[in-house]
């Protein structure tokens, strides 16, 4: 498969350089760990791999003509509808029943008639996750996905999204090495040979 190859990437805010010059290759149908630092850059990274930020400088490839879909580090819900709904509007025909046995797969059974608003901030965090999955993508995002999670909910909820994403493209941003060795991703850590300087 065509690799993801990201080329003198420079990104800097009101003059702070969040990076400057970054090289790196990620691998095409498997799942890639970005890990660093707070304020190192690996939201800004991946806003601009998703085309949500424009670069200062250098290319991005492997990408072009890609599906994407994403988990951000906040819910981005439709807080007056249900779960099920909110799975919907990334994936309009998915039959209910897939979408409640999706839901009880992460411990959500009895939730499926409450509007979000309703719902605790890790259970929000799993329809978040849900949805994403849900959607028809190429390439998933996932940026710090499992934050708000108790330990145990987020083995749950991560063994599930390593067997839902078997054979796709992932890249993970985090700074938990035990939850990329859970999701059986690749370690990058092109961040840890720099201070950091700007936005996370």
């Amino acid at each position: 498969m065509e690799k993801i190859a990201i080329v003198g990437l420079s990104k800097s805010f009101g003059g702070k350089t969040v990076f400057r010059e970054l090289n790196l290759t990620l691998d095409s149908g498997g799942k890639t760990c970005i890990m660093g630092p707070s304020g190192a850059g690996k939201t800004t990274l991946l806003r601009i791999l998703m085309g949500l930020e424009c670069a200062d400088g250098g290319i991005v490839t492997g990408l072009e003509k890609k599906r994407f879909s994403a988990v951000f580090q906040e819910e981005r819900l439709c807080e007056y509808m249900t779960a099920p709904d909110n799975i919907r509007l990334v994936a309009p025909a998915a039959q209910s029943q897939t979408i409640l046995r999706e839901l009880a797969c992460l411990g959500m059974e009895d939730c499926d008639s409450l509007p979000v608003s309703a719902l605790s901030g890790g259970m929000r965090r799993r329809v978040s996750i849900l949805r994403a999955l849900a959607a028809d993508y190429d390439v998933l995002f996932l940026d710090e996905p499992f934050k708000g999670l108790d330990d145990a909910v987020k083995m749950q909820v991560i063994a599930h999204v390593r067997e839902r994403t078997a054979g796709k493209t992932v890249l993970f941003v985090t700074h938990d090495r035990a939850e990329a060795e859970a999701l059986g991703a690749k370690l990058v850590m092109p961040f840890y040979t720099r201070e950091p300087v700007g936005e996370s």
